[in-house]
């Protein structure tokens, strides 16, 4: 499911709901404008993670099949890919009904759906493909975690694309749904912005690789191993980010860098519920002995099952490094803590004994009523006596720290 900004007019909505809910009645023009900036994160966490872990389900008592599209879905656009070893054409579908002519050729269609659309336009599409009901609900009904169903000539394929952000602060997320029939392959997807398939549809336009070559298992094959190499790049950049979140944590940890440091586990789990079910169906179309998948296609799909097998290695391998980052953050608090104690003590350790000599001397006994109060204090040389004492006091403790290491060892992690 793809990640979109929140419009402003809506986040202004909710704040409203949140600071009503919260019986503030009255709120001055500079407490709203904090309340709203702190609510407006909030509101867009709570989208965005409600957006990565969040499948589908029906309400309790609807009938199956029951086809349940967003209002704000992206409208629909299908474009179809008609091609054999000796041409290819591409052709823009305005009517579900134009795509007839294509089912019964020799020829491989693709036939790429891109927006939900409405419900009506489904049920022409479902009419034209003889899709089952359950098929459409999976298909519309996003997002369904991946699997994979056979339906008599038709198989269902659920895969989940992921695309990096621009910024490299996250990815896109979205179903893609294949309908695998002989001389056809339907895709789905829910948004026209974000795809991977561009190398794909390059080589069929160009006549490269093999794919004009073979039949729709083939074009399944080609279009699964893009998803999941789209995983890499994404991966590639949580790499990136986890050496940052190191670098961090070591220099300069902060509640900021513990924030980053969820975000990135908390997305990071996003991936391997992506990823993990993924490996399930691409072993399914492996070893079930389905009719529309050729033997030969069964040989790419291992290679397309080790890809996933090492996004699936990646993803557990920076999970546990984030978990490791979180033991060093609190390490790194601690000795911060350590060293103001450290620091502390220092200094009262110095002072006390000067404390002491300045809180005897503060007395104010008359050297007059008796020989025995403070004759030092008539002395010549008295007040000077006394800061000597008290500055050689303060050396010789530095010097005794100095010789115990305790200027040297305030904490500092030395980064292979």
């Amino acid at each position: 499911m793809s990640h979109k900004p929140l419009p402003n007019l809506d986040i202004k909505e909710k704040i409203k709901e949140k600071i009503n809910e919260k019986g503030q009645e009255k709120v001055t023009e500079k407490q709203h404008n904090f309340g709203g900036q702190k609510l407006e994160q909030e509101i867009e966490a709570e989208d965005k993670e409600e957006d990565y872990f969040d499948y589908f389900y029906d309400e309790p008592g609807s009938a199956p099949g029951t086809l349940t599209i967003e209002s704000d879905a992206a409208p629909t656009k299908i474009v179809l890919i008609d091609y054999n070893l000796e041409r290819a054409t591409r052709v823009r579908i305005n009517q579900p009904e134009e795509c007839y002519q294509y089912l019964d050729t020799e020829s491989v269609s693709w036939v790429d759906i891109q927006g939900l659309g409405n419900e009506a336009t489904w049920q022409r599409i479902g009419g034209v493909f003889h899709l089952h009901p359950l098929v459409l609900e999976d298909v519309v009904n996003v997002p369904q975690r991946p699997k994979v169903e056979e339906y008599q000539e038709q198989l269902l394929i659920i895969a989940h694309m992921v695309m990096p952000m621009e910024d490299q602060q996250g990815f896109y997320l979205e179903q893609v749904s294949f309908v695998l029939s002989k001389h056809y392959l339907l895709t789905v997807q829910e948004e026209p912005e974000h795809d991977c398939f561009g190398l794909v549809r390059s080589r069929i336009r160009s006549g490269k690789g093999m794919i004009r070559k073979h039949g729709a298992d083939f074009l399944a094959y080609a279009l699964l191993d893009a998803i999941i190499d789209g995983f890499f790049p994404v991966l590639e950049d949580y790499g990136e980010r986890i050496e940052e979140l190191e670098d961090e944590v070591v220099a300069n940890p902060s509640r900021k860098t513990l924030e980053k440091i969820y975000e990135v586990r908390r997305e990071l789990l996003a991936l391997r519920r992506a990823i993990w079910p993924q490996r399930h169906s691409i072993n399914r179309l492996i070893r079930d002995d389905s009719k529309l998948i050729s033997q030969d296609v069964r040989i790419y799909l291992r290679d397309c099952y080790d890809h996933v097998t090492q996004v699936i290695d990646l993803v557990e391998t920076y999970r546990e490094l984030t978990s490791g980052l979180m033991d060093v953050y609190l390490s790194a608090v601690s000795n911060k803590m350590n060293d103001v104690m450290k620091l502390l003590t220092i200094i009262s350790t110095i002072f006390i004994p000067l404390t002491f000599i300045v809180g005897v001397y503060g007395m104010n006994f008359n050297p007059d009523a008796s020989p025995f109060n403070m004759p030092e204090l008539n002395s010549y040389w008295g007040y000077v006596g006394c800061w000597g004492v008290m500055i050689a006091i303060a050396l010789s403790l530095v010097y005794f720290f100095w010789r115990r290491g305790w200027f040297e060892n305030f904490s500092s992690v030395d980064k292979d």
